[in-house]
């Protein structure tokens, strides 16, 4: 099998994916798809299908739910659980937090694109690699689902693990071969055109990791690998010790100067040549395990799920096809039609306050064709249809607002359902970015495998709480008795008002407690003390 051989779930979700990502794209994408979303009418011709497409409009109800949701598990920002002491491993991780992926976004900034490709598509994944030319750091690059064309799960000393990720990458100056994420590791090995400093040349590649059976890969091009095995110290006899071999493959003659194109690597006769091979090592030992990570809506397996918004975007489209349909009906009736019967056919008829139509025939007559029935009110009834069962789905954003007055509880209850599926998009992706954080605390510490990082040490958590409703002040009464009692922690406490938004983000606990604990509101207390009982204080 040719090295872009593609898995077959991926075949079967491409199209699902590119239908998605033009319908997000919004009008002008969907549009340019032709008849795969809106079919020609019976003995059309290609102007007048042109005609009836551009009188269509689409209302990009999916888009405006994406942005929405987005801006709900953003409406604060993520909690980031990294040692904080004064440790080189501490100063790693700030510097990872702040730069995540080498390309000037913070981990934050990361992780919204991460939440933006899985409300989008529901999928995507993270390669996290050491960079040693220049920074000597860890980053990590985002891969869209259209990136990720091939895998592997087998069974692997006792539990199931990725044994191969097949990526594509394509970039280069300006151009990204229609697939954004142009990551530092899809940047490499691109070729140089110094006769044309303005044009978009594109490089091609595929890159292969594999997960083999220890110094099973060969020796890399340099050598720098060692010849005898080194047995590993948490290796369980009976287990055998695997490690990751990275494989760069890239299209022949695909240097070229050709610009940039949408396709993504088809099974065509195109032959690939593997260009290089290597094994990258951290601590001078392999790695154990395929540095990648997947994101999902409901898990973060290889296997690929169901669109998180497939029904809204299916609704959508029908949408437009009956507003094309709508749009066409009323280009053809809207405007009365004159007819006469009994004038002179070569008499010329115009219409308007200073003209007359004068005929000697008798019986001549004249008059307007106008539409009426219930056709065109059909098409309205459909649409506003199809505009409910969107805001049912899912687009709370773009649903009528009731007239009468709801209380907050009632609200709640009626959002529910999308902050349900909200919630499961922000808990499964909060889980995949903690193990990305693993992986960079990894890259910098001497634990011997990545699962030896637990939640204690990194965590990072997207926010799950989507009400716009802020404590009630009896729920403030009611926690500071819980903490008076003992029942709860300072801490915990305080992260209860962080949540229900009595404290402002971006402070910390200790600088509550400093705020608290203010050298003037002791003086004070001190000065009350110092009073004689009865008289007032002091002003």
């Amino acid at each position: 099998m040719p090295v872009n051989s593609t898995h077959p779930e991926y075949d079967e979700a491409l199209p699902k994916w590119n239908r998605a990502r033009d319908v997000i794209a919004g009008e002008d994408a969907v549009k340019a798809a032709g008849v795969r979303y809106l079919s020609r009418l019976d003995s059309q011709s290609d102007e007048e299908y042109l005609a009836y497409k551009s009188r269509a409009s689409f209302f990009n109800a999916t888009a405006r739910t994406a942005e929405g949701y987005l801006g709900l598990v953003f409406r604060r920002p993520p909690f980031i659980k990294r040692p904080e002491d004064s440790s080189a491993l501490s100063k790693a991780l700030e510097e990872f937090v702040n730069d995540a992926d080498m390309l000037g976004n913070p981990l934050p900034a990361y992780a919204k694109s991460v939440v933006s490709e899985i409300i989008s598509v529901g999928r995507a994944g993270t390669l996290i690699d050491w960079e040693d030319a220049s920074e000597n750091r860890v980053y990590a690059s985002l891969y869209r689902a259209e990136q990720i064309i091939n895998w592997r799960v087998e069974r692997i000393n006792g539990r199931n693990v990725a044994t191969l990720v097949v990526l594509h990458e394509c970039g280069a100056g300006n151009g990204d071969c229609g697939l954004e994420g142009d990551s530092t590791a899809q940047q490499e090995l691109r070729p140089t055109n110094r006769g044309d400093d303005f044009e978009t040349n594109v490089t091609e590649q595929i890159r292969v990791l594999r997960l083999v059976p220890g110094h099973a890969s060969g020796g890399t091009p340099d050598g720098a690998r060692e010849t005898v095995a080194a047995p590993r110290a948490n290796v369980l006899p009976g287990k055998r010790d695997y490690e990751c071999l990275v494989e760069i493959w890239r299209k022949e003659n695909s240097n070229d100067g050709r610009r940039g194109t949408n396709a993504l690597p088809a099974k065509d006769k195109a032959k690939w040549k593997l260009v290089e091979t290597r094994v990258p090592k951290r601590l001078g030992k392999p790695l154990p395990m395929i540095p990648f990570v997947f994101h999902g809506a409901r898990h973060s397996l290889p296997s690929i799920e169901k669109l998180p918004m497939a029904d809204i975007i299916a609704v959508n489209l029908d949408h437009y096809r009956l507003d094309a349909d709508y749009k066409h009906g009323v280009h053809f009736t809207a405007l009365p039609t004159a007819w006469v019967s009994g004038f002179d056919k070569s008499a010329s008829l115009r219409i308007g306050a200073s003209t007359a139509w004068v005929t000697d025939t008798p019986g001549a007559t004249a008059g307007f064709l106008e539409f009426t029935g219930q056709g065109l009110t059909t098409f309205e009834r459909a649409m506003d249809r199809d505009e409910r069962l969107m805001a049912v789905l899912g687009s709370r954003l773009l649903e009528d607002q009731k007239k009468v007055g709801e209380t907050a509880t009632a609200i709640e209850l009626r959002q529910s359902g999308e902050n349900s599926i909200l919630g499961n998009i922000a808990i499964n992706v909060s889980a995949s970015l903690t193990q990305v954080l693993r992986w960079a605390y990894w890259w910098n510490s001497t634990e011997e495998l990545p699962d030896d990082i637990t939640n204690d040490q990194v965590l990072i958590e997207l926010n799950t709480d989507f009400s716009t409703k802020g404590l009630a002040s009896q729920d403030i009464q009611a926690i500071v008795a819980a903490w008076q009692a003992g029942a709860i922690s300072r801490d915990t406490m305080t992260e209860l008002f962080r949540r229900g938004e009595v404290l402002p983000e971006g402070r910390t606990m200790e600088e509550e407690l400093k705020l608290i604990q203010k050298p003037e509101a002791g003086s004070q207390k001190s000065e009350l003390k110092t009073q004689t009982p009865g008289t007032p204080p002091r002003r």
